[in-house]
């Protein structure tokens, strides 16, 4: 029988580097879902090899440093990361991101970790 529904409660929850995460159902190995809370940012840069990052502002406004670049969003913006793009990211958010394929942390790079005095610039509520 084949699984329809995903619900929060029977998610993965965690917190990563500043962000907390909600990691819904893996049956898919095309994609992974995840909801993202961040109310300063998420403190390290990274990349994976071989997924892209499509991330969906729910609500809220930051800015996401992709290759070094900075791009500031707000609500109803949408990201997109192809393989290989570092990234980090500042601000106070809801998001909804979808890692194609599915999240294997065999292809995620850490980069380096940054420290709240590092936030540049970034627009705060």
């Amino acid at each position: 029988m084949n699984q329809y529904k995903y619900t929060a409660e029977a998610a993965a929850r965690f917190n990563k580097h500043g962000v907390d995460l909600t990691v819904y159902g893996q049956a898919d190995p095309s994609v992974t879902t995840v909801h993202i809370r961040v109310a300063e940012g998420h403190f390290e840069e990274f990349y994976n090899v071989k997924s892209s990052y499509t991330i969906y502002v729910i609500s809220g406004h930051g800015t996401f440093y992709l290759n070094d670049e900075a791009v500031e969003v707000n609500a109803t913006d949408l990201v997109a990361a192809p393989p290989g793009t570092r990234i980090y990211y500042f601000g106070n958010m809801e998001l909804l991101l979808t890692v194609s394929p599915a999240w294997d942390e065999a292809n995620e790079r850490h980069v380096r970790f940054l420290e709240k005095n590092q936030i540049p610039n970034t627009p705060r509520p």
